[in-house]
């Protein structure tokens, strides 16, 4: 009998975790490479330019500044692809179902409070209607057929309208038509709501809804990739 390991498992390390980060980005943008080598030779060349333009000019002067320009260029070029990253991680989450979910219980932050399984579900059409709760109000998010989601929206909002009375309502739908949110837009969107309930507000207004949800568990979730399966890990 094979003796139990204690150790704990083994995290990716900071160059694993950049190389998939790299991976990942790169297959979405072909360019990446040239864009990241022109950043780090502008660093260098605004490094040497700043010694050559400081008195005293000496050339360890002028190699301090470089090498301090290839550090800020490589700075420059770990925020420019995550920020590519995430642009890529939206662009292979759109139209997934389950995507809202995802965006919703990861990118929200603190103040607001949402779950991945969504609030209502059609487990024929996947259409599926997702809740988040925070300082902005209530906000309802379609993901699906805009036609199909009419009742699933009504039944939402009028269980929340039941339970949290003068709380402001957003109702959402995500695609990319008229009156449409794009899902590299969402969390934007939702962040940008103006604050309309205190904290005190907002904590009582999550126990009255969640007290009249009805639990989803049972129900089957749309199947389609696993939008948590295409996050591009960010290194430490």
């Amino acid at each position: 009998m094979a003796a139990r390991t204690t150790s704990p498992e083994k995290r990716p390390g900071f160059f694993s975790q950049l190389r998939t980060l790299y991976t990942f980005t790169q297959k979405a943008f072909p360019w990446l490479p040239f864009l990241l080598v022109g950043i780090l030779l502008v660093g260098i060349a605004l490094g040497v330019g700043i010694g050559f333009l400081l008195p005293p000019v000496a050339i360890w002067s002028v190699i301090l500044w470089g090498i301090t320009g290839l550090l800020l260029g490589v700075l420059a070029s770990l925020m420019t692809m995550t920020r590519l990253s995430t642009r890529a991680m939206y662009r292979r989450l759109d139209g997934m179902p389950g995507a809202t979910g995802h965006v919703i219980s990861t990118s929200l932050g603190r103040r607001w409070q949402a779950s991945e399984l969504p609030v209502g579900v059609n487990p024929k059409t996947q259409d599926a209607v997702y809740r988040a709760i925070g300082r902005g109000g209530v906000v309802i998010v379609g993901e699906g057929a805009r036609g199909r989601l009419t009742r699933l929206v009504a039944d939402e909002r009028t269980k929340v309208q039941r339970v949290a009375s003068g709380v402001p309502i957003t109702v959402l739908y995500i695609g990319h038509g008229e009156d449409e949110v794009p899902i590299g837009k969402l969390a934007s969107t939702i962040k940008a709501l103006p604050k309309a309930v205190d904290r005190a507000t907002m904590a009582a207004v999550i126990k009255r809804v969640e007290s009249v949800s009805q639990s989803l568990t049972s129900l089957p979730i749309p199947k389609g990739i696993d939008p948590t399966k295409v996050r591009a890990q960010r290194p430490r």
